[in-house]
């Protein structure tokens, strides 16, 4: 049986970990990106959160990407009595990395159990705000900055990415969705974006997403972005991350005779 072909749709910088992993259960990843990533429009607001850093409680960074790009930007932070709060543990481990200590770490690697873990700390003891630095892509969903400042938190936002649609990836989608002997088993989306770029892709090609194709999510919210798209997923991981997302891509492929 030949090996199932499972289409990638992370960017370039990211797809090599989970490729390497799904090789070795058994599928042939093919590796298009969807998604790769951009200096922010200006960097005016993360330059101004940068000059006074010591003026937040706390550093809240919602991607392994934000903690890259600040750290580039900052060029070797100096944080004294300021927390920080990182979505998940690979944004985790990214931080970890530069020396920087994880104060606060959801159970979910989602924006609404990053909210519930951080609402405790709106406001200081005497009541005054939170001062909460946010570093972000710069377009994102709106959940953590609206809960945390309906709660009485002052909220501030610097984008330090954006994420932009790769145009080198239009002839490889029309390619391998050209005909359905060079359609993937299975592709991953581990964002939204990568969902919401793919179809992009695919309508610029003069294309249509195959609903036959098995859709493997990496989370809820990814997940309600393909049913939003009407191309709901078949599978979701149990956690938001890869070993968990490379589980749902076997039992997928094991249900649909794939795999053995």
């Amino acid at each position: 049986m030949n090996r199932p072909r499972v289409l990638i749709t992370r960017s370039p910088r990211q797809a090599s970990t989970l490729a390497d992993q799904l090789r070795a259960v058994g599928a042939d990843p093919v590796l298009i990106p969807t998604i790769e990533l951009a200096d922010p429009t200006t960097f005016a607001h993360l330059d101004a959160a940068i000059a006074r850093l010591d003026t937040f409680h706390w550093l809240i960074f919602t991607s392994a990407n934000a903690v890259e790009a600040f750290a580039k930007r900052a060029e070797k932070p100096s944080l004294s009595t300021q927390k920080i709060a990182a979505i998940g543990s690979a944004t985790a481990r990214a931080l970890e990395a530069l020396g920087l200590h994880v104060d606060l770490l959801p159970p979910q690697a989602v924006a609404e159990s990053l909210a519930d873990q951080l609402l405790p700390h709106a406001l200081q003891p005497d009541g005054n705000p939170t001062r909460f630095l946010l570093l972000r892509a710069e377009i994102a969903r709106e959940y953590l900055p609206d809960t945390l400042g309906g709660a009485g938190a002052d909220v501030t936002i610097a984008p330090v990415y954006r994420n932009v649609v790769p145009a080198d990836s239009i002839a490889a989608v029309r390619h391998l969705f050209s005909s359905p002997d060079r359609w993937p088993a299975a592709i991953t989306f581990t964002s939204s974006s990568t969902a919401t770029n793919l179809l992009a892709l695919l309508e610029v090609a003069g294309l249509s997403l195959p609903m036959e194709i098995l859709r493997i999510s990496i989370g809820p919210i990814t997940s309600q972005t393909l049913r939003d798209l009407n191309a709901p997923p078949h599978a979701e991981a149990t956690e938001s991350n890869l070993p968990s997302l490379v589980e749902a891509v076997i039992k997928s492929l094991r249900s649909d005779g794939r795999i053995h």
